[in-house]
């Protein structure tokens, strides 16, 4: 790898930008009053509003027919001013609207409405990252959403916003909890490593981590790690596009072998200075509980347990049954301790504007939601952006400047109250006593609310902030350059105060632990870029030609104390008697690639897009660190031939196919070398070292090869547009840990296996307009992909670690159990089929039926609508899916209420075995097994409204003010078979929760 610094010549460098920057202003001009004609008197100003009948439409084109450099942009509210003479005629155009053709005929006032034309979607502009291509002329596989649906969801992870709304496209929701994170596999899982599987996001051209902060010992309220994805505000996104196939990822290399997702910020817009405010304000609760036993239903069960294990007498450490507890108390568990509402404050402001040359835009947020846990706990957020854009009077220098900086305080308790809501007994004591304490109740149970005395927090700082610059050196060439920046601190801590313990154990701060987190990262990315476009005859050809230099620095530093003189000191590290360094390092990661794109349209009817490029990595030994990688991309745009040109049905139609090879490189830094760490043990004053890495020089790239084809149509002028695709992805040279023995003192060696992974696919689209007229207008979208997943080949995976994980021609995300035949009605005990025949059910040779954890299909429904000032928009989302149910487990644990349906006496046929209070080794083991059988898979599919946003904008005489109303919804109703609680959620875990927020917006 070259090293590549601007630590020396730094200041130089933006100087020179600033310089540029300075030099290429010219005066401004907020409205063009260029005056033509036969006579300057017969001249007059025409000034109008531009609506869609109900709403002002801000960036319309409005100019003169037949006159050149008479043309404006209307402003935020629709309202434009020019000059004109009294028998011209305006041409008003907008994206997605028809363009109208307006007669002056000597008024000064000419007030337009433009209807809906769906046609004009195809000439839409679509980012593929290092260049943008109409939506009609796109060879590659690009799935996009816009601020008009984003705005509407009352969620604070990018990520949410794009649930259920493309098609590929799977997204889960870890938990519940505020600041928690979510899941996303676009076509499916490449890798056999779990945490290589995530796709490349580029924020504004940067690129932008998405390796998890948290530390497992800090971050125990999440069922995964802490993720950065938070830091990125939905408010201030303008559109997300998720790259899919070949042809649109192979310019990213390796970094897009799981898909890439561009997020581009909001920037401003030509015209009056715009005040925009709103404030929003809502509650959140969980979506769905688990139906479990009440009083009489658990103690029945309990009674009828101790009864099978022959046991007359209560003991007495069973006070839920021998008397000691009130066996009439009755306490719903789920709503004490997650039935909570969670309180949402949001506060949002920009102000936009600019001249023909310039333009700004200054944003800022605050958003605040408290859990439903008891207790005072708040999630807070604040978001700050900025965005300029800039061009000189020529048009030949251009600059574009945005930076994002978001603050995030976390306060959260340490441990999830959401299991032991599901197992407390439901005759378990009061939470407190008459004087408002804990309540111990004499020792003899644990109180949850004692483990809110353990906190989670959290700080995270997050910039990232980019520069564009380009230039047009002749027509139609273009030299830019992308300078980003990210900075990224997070501070994090965990805290196990003495006071989670009942007091009369005597446990005191001396036993308190704290532990601590603290990680930053920081990256820095340039990429110089020529474009050239021509026109050759019929043909137009395109030439993309760049490089990126990029370095990232992480640091991490995790410490552990314990032993306080009191719980007043456990923040504070130097009051802890033992302290401990968990892990402390230091990584650096260099990338540097050259790239490049040629694309060729022959008269709108044949189009090739050749990618390609050349990465380096750090990440690997001598002679591997470069690779090639590329796509080729054709389609064909049959609707303009000539004996369909003229349809008066079919107003759309392409097929377009891609192949191509990117690759992988998601493996952390230094796997290839020898490595070492301190030891921690003192040697005669001295820290010793030891080896944790083998040195690997054939550790290489990850390899993934994508093959598509599809088809688009659109009918009626695209009123119904339709997109079907094929895929198929092959990822091979997989880069796992191959286990050594343990003579070599090392668990494994990172190394590539020559194991295949593939996944197959269909994804279908549908795009409708049912209606739509000057009051009213209805569009439809739907999308359902079905993904399979399997292992192909794994050479020895039979004598191998994995053997016990991995099937051939199984999915990845697999779970080997054993396999359940029934509940024997003489005995009432549960039975299993003995794979190997050897007389006894044993793991893992009987482990062998496999759980397929893979949706079957997944996808979205979406409608929106409109009638005068009133707007509706709403969201199905559905899944089809199978996932483990609740198993059952001896003991003082409440069940779902189905269980109340078990075996009694010989004979009986009931779905579960015989209640065991713990006495039973026969009835124990059974009951294990069954926990890890096939027979706990359940359907979990479901179908959920994600989102539901009612608007209104408020007729006011004022064509400077607009009000508007709005009340949002998330995941208000979900229809699934599932009994165990939500079905998107891990058991365990705070499930996600149902929002509702009602806001108003003033714009002026």
């Amino acid at each position: 790898m070259n090293n590549f610094s601007f630590s020396k010549g730094g200041i130089d460098l933006y100087c020179l930008i600033f310089l540029g920057f300075l030099l290429s202003f010219s005066p401004m001009s907020a409205k063009n009053h260029s005056r033509q004609g036969k006579s300057f008197s017969q001249q007059h100003k025409v000034q109008g509003t531009v609506t869609d009948g109900t709403n002002p439409l801000p960036g319309v084109t409005i100019a003169i027919k037949n006159k050149k450099n008479n043309a404006v942009i209307s402003d935020y509210s629709g309202q434009f001013s020019l000059t004109s003479s009294s028998n011209d005629t305006l041409v008003v155009s907008y994206i997605g609207f028809k363009t109208a053709l307006v007669p002056i005929q000597g008024r000064s006032v000419v007030d337009i409405i433009l209807f809906y034309d769906s046609t004009t979607l195809q000439e839409v502009k679509v980012n593929a990252g290092y260049y943008s291509v109409k939506e009609s002329e796109r060879t590659g596989n690009i799935s996009r959403i816009t601020s008009k649906d984003i705005d509407t969801q009352p969620v604070t992870n990018v990520l949410a916003t794009m649930q259920g709304r493309m098609a590929g496209v799977n997204i889960t929701q870890n938990t519940g909890v505020p600041g928690g994170g979510f899941d996303i596999q676009i076509r499916g899982r490449n890798s056999i490593r779990t945490d290589a599987n995530a796709p490349l996001y580029i924020v504004d051209g940067v690129p932008y981590a998405s390796d998890a902060i948290g530390y497992t010992q800090t971050s125990t309220v999440f069922p995964t790690v802490t993720s950065p994805l938070n830091s990125i505000d939905p408010n201030t996104i303008e559109s997300i596009e998720v790259l899919k196939d070949a042809d649109a990822t192979a310019i990213y290399g390796s970094r897009g072998a799981n898909g890439v997702v561009l997020i581009t910020t909001k920037k401003g817009k030509e015209g009056k200075t715009k005040f925009d405010f709103s404030a929003s304000t809502g509650a959140g609760s969980v979506t769905r509980f688990m139906k479990l036993m009440t009083t009489d239903q658990y103690l029945d069960m309990r009674r009828q347990a101790f009864r099978n294990d022959g046991i007359a007498n209560y003991p007495a450490g069973d006070y839920d049954i021998n008397g000691t507890w009130d066996q009439n108390r009755y306490t719903d568990w789920q709503k004490e301790l997650i039935g909570g509402t969670s309180l949402i404050n949001e506060l949002r402001g920009n102000i936009s504007g600019g001249s023909q040359y310039t333009q700004f835009l200054f944003s800022g947020s605050y958003y605040t939601q408290s859990t439903v846990f008891p207790g005072d706990f708040l999630y807070k957020k604040g978001n700050s952006h900025v965005n300029l854009n800039h061009q000189s009077k020529d048009g030949q220098f251009r600059l574009v400047f945005s930076a994002g900086y978001t603050i995030q305080n976390n306060d959260q308790p340490a441990f999830d109250l959401t299991a032991t809501s599901t197992t407390l007994a439901p005759n378990a004591p009061a939470l407190y006593d008459s004087s408002g304490n804990l309540n111990w109740e004499n020792g003899t149970w644990n109180n949850p609310l004692a483990n809110q005395q353990a906190k989670n927090k959290s700080n995270t700082k997050d910039l990232v902030a980019n520069t564009i610059l380009s230039y047009e050196i002749i027509p139609n060439l273009i030299l830019k350059s992308n300078f980003g920046y990210t900075d990224l601190q997070h501070v994090e801590s965990r805290t196990n105060p003495s006071t989670i313990y009942n007091p009369s154990f005597g446990i005191t701060s001396a036993n308190s632990t704290l532990y601590l987190n603290n990680s930053k990262r920081s990256s820095w990315i340039i990429e110089p870029q020529l474009n050239w476009e021509k026109e050759l005859g019929k043909g137009k050809l395109g030439i993309l030609l760049g490089s990126t230099f990029q370095q990232r620095n992480a640091s991490r530093l995790f410490q552990s104390g314990s032993g306080f003189s009191s719980n007043a000191l456990i923040y504070d590290l130097a009051s802890a008697t033992n302290r401990q360094v968990q892990m402390s390092d230091e990584t650096i990661y260099k990338y540097q690639a050259f790239f490049g794109r040629i694309n060729y349209n022959w008269n709108d009817l044949y189009i090739m897009n050749l990618t390609a490029r050349r990465d380096g990595s750090s990440r690997f030994g001598p002679g591997n660190q470069f690779a090639n990688f590329g796509a080729v991309g054709v389609a064909w745009l049959f609707s303009n031939e000539n004996f369909l040109k003229n349809s008066s049905w079919l107003s759309f139609g392409k097929i377009r196919s891609s192949y191509g090879i990117t690759g992988n490189d998601q493996i952390g830094d230094y796997q290839f070398l020898n490595t070492y760490n301190s030891s921690g043990v003192n040697y005669q004053n001295i820290i010793g070292l030891q080896p944790t890495r083998l040195f690997n020089a054939d550790f290489g790239w990850e390899v993934n090869k994508k093959l598509e084809a599809a088809l688009e149509l659109g009918f009626l002028a695209d009123k119904i547009f339709i997109t079907g695709a094929w895929y198929q992805n092959r990822s091979s040279n997989q880069l796992v840990g191959i286990p050594l023995p343990g003579t070599t003192g090392f668990t494994q060696l990172q190394a590539n296996l020559d194991a295949t992974v593939q996944n197959t696919g269909l994804e279908f689209t549908l795009r409708t307009v049912n209606y739509s007229n000057k009051n009213f207008n209805w569009t439809s979208n739907f999308n359902v992909s079905f993904s399979k997943n399997n292992l192909v080949s794994f050479p020895n995976l039979a004598s191998s670690s994995y053997k016990n994980t991995y099937r051939i021609g199984e999915p990845l995300s697999i779970l080997l159990r054993y396999k359940y035949t029934g509940l024997d009605p003489v005995t009432g005990i549960y039975q299993f089929k003995d794979e190997n025949n050897d007389g006894k059910i044993s793991s893992p040779d009987d482990k062998q039926t496999v759980i397929n954890l893979n949706p079957d299909f997944f996808g979205g429904f979406q409608n929106q609508l409109s009638y005068k000032n009133w707007k509706l928009d709403f969201l199905f989302q559905f899944v089809k899916q199978q996932r483990e149910s609740y198993a059952g487990v001896a003991g003082m644990i409440n069940h779902p209420n189905r269980f109340v349906n078990s075996w009694q006496q010989e004979g009986d046929t009931s779905p579960y075995q015989m209640h065991t209070a713990g006495y039973n080794a026969v009835a124990l083991t059974a009951q294990s097994l069954y926990s890890t059988s096939d027979a706990v898979a359940t359907d979990a599919s479901f179908i959920r409204l994600k989102t539901i946003a009612i608007s209104y904008n408020l007729p006011l005489k004022s064509k400077e003010l607009h009000c508007l109303f709005t009340i949002n919804g998330q995941n208000l109703l979900t229809f699934t078979p599932y009994e165990d609680g939500d079905p998107e959620s891990t058991i365990g875990f705070l499930p996600p929760l149902k929002v509702i927020t009602a806001g108003i917006q003033l714009t002026f």
